[in-house]
């Protein structure tokens, strides 16, 4: 779905986010020339607009909107002929109060923005209802409660661009206040908490409607069949609500309609061909993550104009009509997690100008059709989690602008093969083609040389065999490694850390062996957040599903991730470690990793999640683990640890089987309480062995003079038995 465009910009002075605002755009209002100074009302009425504000947040209209001076020249405010105001225009002045009803006294007001600011409490009617404003913005504030509605009989409003958008309002949007805005052309009420049925009359009273936002709300009912009377209607939107039952034929008489969007609600039904084919001016449809059904009509290839098509996450099954093919204009095409079947080749994309493509998460077979390499404007393709099989053509070089490409879990074969024809497409960042070339080899060939642009590798789970290889040290942009689940043998090269934009390296469940390298711990997007500026800012042509319920659009909102896990690495965990500051996971867990774990491992103050489980890990756990306030999964179990548990902060929540399988463990967790009934340590055993040694030697040799210190030793361990629970434990 794009963007929704709910950002605010200060560089403009309306502030309708809407991609497609059709006629609702034409210019409304001229400036005329200044001719004399405003009125005493009209000043007085702004003076109590700008009072009514906070001190913090007056927008320094306290300095520029000073009593002396003619409010005509007044930041912000514009008049026509005889200083009448025509327009006041504040977006994103930082402005926090109350919106008077005494700005309705500006009786020549035509356009009102206050977009953008922190505005709170309700929008006064008198504002709604003016006799004289055309453009009311007040977009991107924090006003609430609900509109007003209009109570006395009135008629032919001069109001054509009501724009709400992005506020705190509630209820439903009132029968009689929308009755009387006949002139209006364009209406965003999107991202608030409007109830109750869509507006479905809108259109009868206001028959000049070109754009209607009604997205982000708690809308809920079937579409009604009136929007088919929406004769000039242009855009409609009303994604992301509880919006029920099938899409009605008679909606489909809207035929100016260009841009139609009810993603995210739960739609049900089939597409009608015989109605879609009406709307002959669609440019935009999206009706994702709902419930449809059934096949995709053949009249979709009538619609000529449609450049986006979205039909993901539905129900839909059954082979693409080849009539695709005439969707010449066609750019943006997702059919994601559907059950689509076949052979994708029935579509000729020869003639589209596709520029995303998403095919994932369905039941296609066969090859990649051969007619999708002639898309060279292609900047991203998705065929991941279908059942593709073969070779990658030599004509994916074809695909010069290519910059996305995943086709995970599939059948495809010959590896080498594979990253010889890929590194071609010179535009490449994002390549994640794991789950297929089952069993083979990862090329060692230090020839491989191309995808300087990669920014995302992930082949995980194929499972291939073989070392890490070389030619992964030239990747030098690379940001983000997965090689998890693989067969992966050797030890980890110590060139890693000459990737120096890398911050997450996936290397989980191999057969790496040898110690981490101290290399390791000198990676420079680890170990300082001001690092984080040289990595490119863009955004992803597609989202990446890390899981199914988690997607990221840019690279960095990933976590940091250093996962090593299950593995058969040996030796112990480099005191260097501490020099990951920025780390947000750690897993070194289901490892052969022995000695202490070093007490630098909480300079990590950033770190999520820390799993050492299933190691040989000795000694104690360092007491200021408890400064990782940001931990929420911690797990050191099936160790050989002793000693307390730390207490206090995120360590209170973690419970048993965070520590199990360490029986020299104790806290008010385990089972086994720090207690002075519990059993000596290894430690403490080993002195008193010690002592006893001494004091023996004493009596047994017989020496009368040093009997004294034999006495003076055994009160010394008599003291010592008694004492050593008073000394902190962590100390030991």
């Amino acid at each position: 779905m794009p963007s929704l465009n709910l950002q605010c910009s200060s560089s403009s002075a309306s502030k309708l986010p809407v991609p497609f605002f059709g006629t609702a755009l034409v210019v409304l209002l001229s400036c005329a020339s200044l001719a004399s100074s405003c009125t005493e009302q009209e000043k007085s009425s702004l003076i109590d607009f700008r009072d009514g504000l906070s001190q913090e947040g007056n927008g320094g209209l306290n300095m520029s909107w000073a009593n002396s001076t003619d409010c005509c020249q007044w930041e912000g405010v514009n008049c026509g002929n005889g200083g009448v105001v025509t327009e006041v225009l504040l977006p994103s002045k930082g402005l926090k109060g109350r919106i008077p009803p005494s700005l309705s006294n500006l009786t020549g007001l035509l356009h009102l923005n206050l977009s953008c600011n922190s505005l709170y409490g309700s929008l006064p009617a008198e504002l709604v209802f003016s006799s004289s404003i055309t453009i009311l913005d007040v977009s991107f504030n924090h006003l609430s409660g609900p509109l007003q509605e209009h109570q006395s009989p009135i008629s032919g409003l001069p109001l054509k661009v009501l724009n709400i958008s992005s506020n705190f309002f509630t209820g439903q949007l009132p029968s009689t206040t929308l009755q009387v805005m006949n002139n209006l052309v364009a209406l965003n009420a999107s991202n608030n908490s409007f109830t109750g049925p869509l507006p479905s009359s809108i259109c009868i009273n206001a028959p000049s409607l070109a754009m209607l936002n009604l997205c982000l709300n708690d809308f809920s009912g079937t579409i009604s069949p009136e929007f088919g009377n929406c004769s000039k209607l242009t855009v409609l939107k009303a994604g992301r609500n509880n919006l029920t039952g099938g899409l009605p034929h008679e909606m489909f008489n809207a035929t100016s309609l260009e841009h139609l969007s009810f993603p995210n609600n739960n739609l049900q039904g089939a597409l009608d061909g015989s109605s879609l084919v009406k709307l002959s001016n669609l440019i935009f449809l999206d009706l994702g993550s709902n419930g449809l059904e059934g096949e995709m009509p053949d009249s979709i290839g009538q619609l000529g104009r449609l450049e986006e098509l979205h039909l993901d996450n539905n129900l839909m099954i059954g082979e693409l009509p080849s009539a695709l093919s005439n969707c010449r204009s066609l750019k943006y095409i997702t059919l994601r997690n559907n059950s689509f079947v076949g052979d994708l080749s029935r579509v000729n994309f020869t003639q589209m100008d596709l520029r995303t493509a998403d095919f994932s998460l369905n039941k296609f077979s066969g090859r990649i059709p051969e007619s999708i390499y002639a898309c060279s404007n292609l900047i991203a393709l998705r065929l991941a989690y279908n059942n593709f099989q073969g070779q990658f053509s030599p004509r994916i070089a074809n695909l010069r602008s290519l910059s996305f490409l995943s086709v995970a879990n599939n059948s495809f074969t010959d590896i080498t093969d594979a990253l010889q024809n890929l590194n071609r497409c010179k535009n490449l960042t994002s390549l994640l083609i794991g789950s297929n070339f089952k069993g083979e080899t990862i090329p060692q060939n230090a020839a491989i040389d191309g995808f300087q642009n990669l920014r995302v590798l992930t082949i995980d789970t194929c499972p291939l065999v073989g070392t890490i290889p070389l030619w992964l040290s030239k990747l030098t942009k690379l940001e983000i490694l997965d090689l998890s689940y693989n067969h992966l043998t050797g030890t980890i090269p110590s060139w890693i850390n000459r990737l120096e934009l890398l911050f997450f390296l996936d290397i989980s469940s191999n057969r790496l062996t040898g110690d981490i390298p101290p290399e390791l711990m000198e990676m420079p997007m680890l170990q300082s957040d001001k690092n984080a500026a040289k990595l490119d800012m863009k955004f992803l042509e597609l989202p990446v599903f890390w899981t199914q319920s988690r997607q990221y659009r840019l690279l960095n909102a990933f976590p940091n991730v250093l996962n090593l896990c299950n593995n058969s690495l040996t030796g112990i965990i480099p005191q260097g470690i501490g020099q990951l500051k920025v780390l947000n996971v750690l897993n070194f867990s289901t490892n052969s990793l022995s000695g202490e774990i070093p007490p630098q491992i909480c300079n990590l103050t950033n770190l999520q999640t820390l799993d050492l489980s299933n190691n040989q890990l000795t000694g104690e756990l360092p007491s200021a683990l408890r400064n990782l306030h940001f931990l929420s999964w911690f797990n050191v179990s099936n160790n050989d640890l002793e000693g307390p548990v730390p207490s206090g902060g995120q360590f209170n929540t973690f419970t048993n089987s965070s520590y199990i399988g360490n029986s020299k463990l104790c806290g008010p967790m385990l089972s086994v309480h720090c207690g002075s009934l519990e059993a000596p340590s290894a430690s403490m055993k080993r002195r008193h062995k010690t002592l006893l040694a001494v004091v023996f030697g004493v009596i047994f040799g017989g020496l009368a003079a040093l009997s004294l210190l034999a006495c003076f030793l055994i009160a010394r361990l008599v003291y010592d038995d008694h004492t050593e629970n008073l000394v902190p434990l962590h100390r030991r």
